[in-house]
């Protein structure tokens, strides 16, 4: 039996939420580390030390901004949608394993079910298929066993 979809769909939304936190503590600690950045009689060295920080921040930064467009896009999805083809929302249990399709997020903590984008080759594969039918994917057959 597969987990629920809406429990998949909070598991994505956790890693999403985990990738924000830690985007916005290394923002915090880099903009500390600028701030604290004090002249010496080194020149340059002060220079360089900031800019290196600001570099960090925003590095975070767009981190942050990536992680907040697959909440978005997560956001867009329905876990209580019922699916019968490979689509966004879907939970698929295929010959090579099973993924819910919203987010890349790899193995979902404590389950047999992996992540994955829409966009991702192994989604783009079997988009619009339905249970029994079959799709070439990196030179070998993937059945697909069910939709939910």
């Amino acid at each position: 039996m597969n987990p629920a979809k809406p429990a998949l769909h909070a598991l994505c939304d956790a890693f999403i939420e985990q990738r924000i936190a830690a985007a916005r503590t290394a923002m915090q600690a880099a903009q500390e580390s600028s701030s604290s950045e004090t002249k010496s009689s080194a020149g340059d060295k002060y220079e360089t030390g900031r800019e290196m920080a600001n570099a960090e921040r925003d590095r975070n930064a767009a981190h942050m901004q990536q992680a907040q467009q697959l909440q978005a896009e997560l956001a867009r999805i329905s876990p209580d949608a019922p699916c019968d083809t490979v689509r966004p929302g879907a939970l698929v249990s295929t010959s090579m394993g099973t993924f819910y399709l919203g987010i890349s997020a790899g193995k979902l903590e404590g389950m047999d079910v992996f992540g994955v984008s829409p966009a991702a080759p192994v989604a783009v594969a079997l988009k619009g298929l339905r249970a029994g039918e079959e799709a070439l994917f990196n030179g070998k057959t993937v059945r697909v066993l069910a939709v939910e």
